[in-house]
């Protein structure tokens, strides 16, 4: 959770209890607690509203989706695998077939020995 381990939260909640007191400190955690709530269900509700504005072609669509460098890197990525398709492709067509997986052997020619 935000790179932040079990030491780290633990030093956070003594940090808390000290500045706040024990006996306001629930009632701020449940005000944090309804506050995450409100947040998630207000980007919930975004996400939900982009989608119907979108339409179905965007059905799948997450808000992450819409992080330019995640843009970037799926559609270099698409490209790179086209690249390696197509090499892999102009290989087989010069050596004359499909490339062999690791356990295949080569088709043997009695006539080429």
């Amino acid at each position: 959770m935000f790179g932040v381990g079990l030491p780290e939260m633990a030093v956070i909640l003594v940090v808390a209890l000290i500045v706040f007191g024990p006996d306001r400190l629930p009632d701020y955690a449940r005000q944090a607690g309804r506050m995450v709530r409100h947040l998630r269900s207000f980007a919930e509700s975004a996400q939900a509203d982009l989608r119907k504005e979108l339409g179905p072609e965007y059905a799948n669509l997450k808000l992450t989706d819409l992080d330019p460098r995640t843009a970037i890197r799926k559609h270099i990525l698409e490209a790179i695998d086209a690249e390696d398709t197509a090499e892999a492709a102009r290989t087989a067509v010069l050596r004359g077939g499909p490339e062999l997986g690791p356990d295949e052997r080569p088709p043997y020619d009695a006539e080429a020995t």
